[in-house]
């Protein structure tokens, strides 16, 4: 039900770390109403807090993960069983989680979690991938929809882009899959948004080019920076 309420939409990522100037959960909900005022039909949040806060200010779709470290693995993108009782908690509409080749913590298993999440609720379950092979897994698993979210951030695909060579990586997964493919990651134009959707993507998730103002600035004074460096 959820999925096909954003096919072919924006869906905005409201998200900011302890580390980062806009982390708090009131902001990020007055983020996600930003977001939806402009046109955005779904909402990406992380953790209990922030997922609360934007429930309260927006009635749309919440794809929801929590962020969590663990000292045995390198998967944080709701990585246990207890991160998703969290999301479930507070009636997070779609679940996403990390579903590379890497270790869980705690030997936790993709399997397990996702039959919890099908016991427990009626929520609908994401996979954060970075390749075609984890994209396949994903579907075998019983996933409901796959995304790129983790394309560039893992050792096997280190320095790759979804939008490189025409959004060769994405056309790939839609190609060998029969469930949606999200595109989502580095996703920083509505240019690019665009074109993802022609390239076959489902629906496209914009996170860092719309939501966290440093890294918008920074590209401005970058690019301003030529100029000084030229005089």
């Amino acid at each position: 039900m959820y999925l096909k309420q954003l096919k072919n939409q924006l869906i905005v990522s409201c998200q900011a770390l302890e580390n980062e100037p806009l982390h708090s959960s009131e902001i990020m909900a007055k983020m996600a109403l930003a977001a939806v005022e402009g046109g955005a039909k779904g909402i990406r949040a992380n953790s209990v807090a922030d997922i609360k806060a934007i429930k309260q200010q927006v009635n749309v779709p919440i794809i929801g993960i929590i962020k969590q470290d663990y000292p045995d693995s390198d998967v944080y993108i709701t990585p246990t069983i207890k991160e998703v009782k969290a999301l479930l908690s507070v009636g997070t509409n779609i679940i996403a989680m990390d579903a590379t080749m890497r270790r869980r913590p705690n030997d936790q298993r993709l399997k397990e979690m996702i039959s919890f999440i099908r016991e427990q609720s009626v929520a609908m379950v994401m996979a954060d991938i970075s390749t075609v092979d984890e994209a396949k897994r994903a579907e075998k698993l019983g996933f409901d929809c796959v995304s790129t979210t983790l394309v560039g951030y893992t050792e096997e695909t280190k320095d790759q882009h979804i939008a490189t060579n025409d959004f060769t990586l994405l056309r790939e997964m839609i190609t060998q899959l029969s469930i949606p493919v999200i595109a989502e990651g580095k996703i920083d134009s509505p240019q690019m948004a665009l074109q993802a959707l022609i390239n076959g993507a489902y629906f496209v998730v914009v996170g860092s080019a719309i939501t966290r103002p440093q890294i918008i600035t920074k590209k401005f004074t970058d690019e301003m920076e030529k100029y000084s460096a030229n005089e």
